[in-house]
């Protein structure tokens, strides 16, 4: 089922006895996306489930990424901080006037019951030599993400956790990804968006925003 409302974007899904609800939306406060992802457990066993996210990098106009793809990503820096499951991603200055924008990727999983994060930024390590991303390396056997990070080749944000689901048990996942304009700024985000008390906020945000717009506007969602 799928679901779209001026706030927020809905899909539930029930596939192998999980029963998975996503809530998508962009904080009308702070440049990012929030992706909330409920998982519960519907059958009578123990499930071990990994969760990995991931998104390619690109951090230049449409038109450079178009005209100059390969080289651009070359520019690309990427940075692990594994307290805050998090990775930052920037482009290296052509000029000292020059500020490149930030990039910044976390996630979130509330409550106990999870594995160690890891990370990894490089697609090719991801893919694997020959493979694709209907079938990448990285979603072959159970082993974590290989951490690397810097200078890649072929930049991407990609973060890996596992979690232990008990019968008929819940788990709530957050994914931010966001933008800022300096490092600085980007880890003052990462270390707001720590809690849930801060996520649900932004939901509540894109909530009273939409209805502000529409009232302004004189329109209803629904027709």
């Amino acid at each position: 089922e799928a679901i779209f409302t001026q706030a927020r974007a809905e899909f539930r899904q029930n596939h192998s006895g999980l029963e998975i609800h996503t809530e998508i939306s962009v904080s009308p406060e702070d440049d990012l996306e929030l992706r909330r992802i409920t998982i519960t457990n519907r059958s009578s066993a123990t499930r071990n489930i990994e969760l990995t996210s991931y998104a390619e990098v690109v951090l230049a106009t449409p038109a450079a990424d178009a005209a100059h793809s390969a080289f651009s990503n070359l520019f690309v820096q990427t940075e692990f901080v594994r307290k805050s499951s998090a990775i930052l991603c920037t482009r290296r200055a052509s000029s000292p006037e020059e500020k490149p924008p930030w990039l910044l990727h976390l996630m979130l999983v509330q409550g106990d019951g999870h594995g160690e994060i890891s990370c990894e930024t490089d697609r090719c390590r991801f893919i694997g030599r020959g493979g694709t991303l209907a079938n990448p390396a990285a979603l072959q056997g159970n082993a974590p993400l290989s951490n690397t990070v810097g200078s890649v080749l072929d930049p991407i944000v990609s973060l890996r956790r596992v979690v232990t689901l008990d019968p008929h048990e819940t788990v709530v996942v957050d994914l931010v990804l966001g933008m800022t304009e300096s490092h600085e700024g980007a880890l003052t985000l990462i270390e707001k968006y720590q809690g849930s008390r801060l996520a649900d906020r932004t939901f509540d945000l894109a909530w009273t925003h939409s209805q502000v717009t529409l009232r302004h506007l004189n329109a209803a969602e629904w027709e």
